[in-house]
Order: structure tokens, then sequence, then C-alpha cells
């Protein structure tokens, strides 16, 4: 059998997309809580990556987290590199030992979390608007903590459950 360029290309890529989450943070990190972790003023930046272009969206975001009860809400406000500014909300509320579900304003449905020791994992659907569209986009991201105590955020980012691309996104705790 004859295989044509396009179907190497196709085969590439499906082998690729078989990377749907995020690989563990490495060994030593910290153990995490997503209420401590987001509790107070953070900073942060980041980027998202689109792998088949390869072409990147570079953001700053202040994200301030507030505990009350079982609940976190955590206000985030992005700064990207076009000068979009965003305003997003978190609202997660406690489902049981080690276990959270979210919503934010573009979220579809509830994120799931998880707390895995010295990492969390938060998977979640969300809609994007761009250039007059509305594209839905799959979450699925690792926190941990990195060795100088930053806070870290790797994501895949999928569509139609292809991985699309990457976000990473390192914040630091600041003072009140």
């Amino acid at each position: 059998m004859i295989l044509n360029r396009r179907a190497l290309i196709l085969g590439a890529l499906a082998l690729g997309g078989c990377a749907r989450v995020p690989p563990s943070p490495p060994r030593g990190s910290k153990p995490i809580r997503l209420d401590t972790a987001f509790q107070g003023r953070h900073v942060g930046t980041g980027v998202f990556r689109v792998t088949l272009t390869g072409s990147e969206r570079h953001f700053r975001a202040d994200l301030d987290g507030r505990v009350q009860g079982d609940r976190l809400t955590v206000v985030e406000d992005f700064f990207y590199d076009d000068d979009e500014e965003i305003r997003l909300t978190w609202v997660f509320d406690r489902a049981g030992q080690d276990r959270w579900t979210g919503q934010r304003e573009d979220t579809v449905g509830l994120a799931e979390v998880r707390e895995l020791g010295r990492e969390i994992r938060l998977s979640y659907t969300a809609d994007f608007a761009s250039e007059g569209a509305v594209t839905r986009l799959g979450f699925e991201d690792v926190l941990y903590y990195a060795p100088d105590g930053r806070l870290i955020n790797d994501a895949i980012v999928s569509r139609w459950g292809l991985p699309v691309g990457t976000v990473r996104f390192e914040m630091q705790r600041i003072s009140a």
C-alpha cells in the first residue's frame, strides 16, 4: 500500500493527538490544595501556543482569590499583548474530599477539579469569542508549585477532542 503525503501528515497529527492531558509535575513538588493555592492576590504571565501554526498569544494576569466556607471565588484580570483586556471570575464549590466543581462566565457546564497531593487536575470546556464567532475549546490543566514557590498551570487545549494548543501560566503570590 502506498501512503500519500496527506495520509502521512494526518497519521502524524493523530499520533500527536494522543497527548490529551499535561504530564504530572516534577518530583519534589510540595502538596497543593485549590483553596490555599488561590487565596489572596497573585500576579502572573502566560502564553497560549497553537500547536499546528506555532503562533503564540502572551498575557499578564492579576488574580484575587477569596475563600468563604466551602466556596472559593477567584477574580482574574487578563491583559493580552494585543491590548485586549478580559475579566473572568471562577466560582468553585467543594464537592467532597479532594474534589471541587467550578464555573466561570465562559464555561460550558461545570469544571471538575481533583486535588491529587502534589498536583491539581482541572477539566473544563469554555466558549471563546473571537472575530465575530464563538469557538468551543476543552481544557485539561495541571496545577502545581515550582521549587521556587511559583504556582504553575500547564494546560492542553483541544477542539473537537483533538489537541490544538497549550497554555503555560506562572503565578506568584503578592503581599496584600
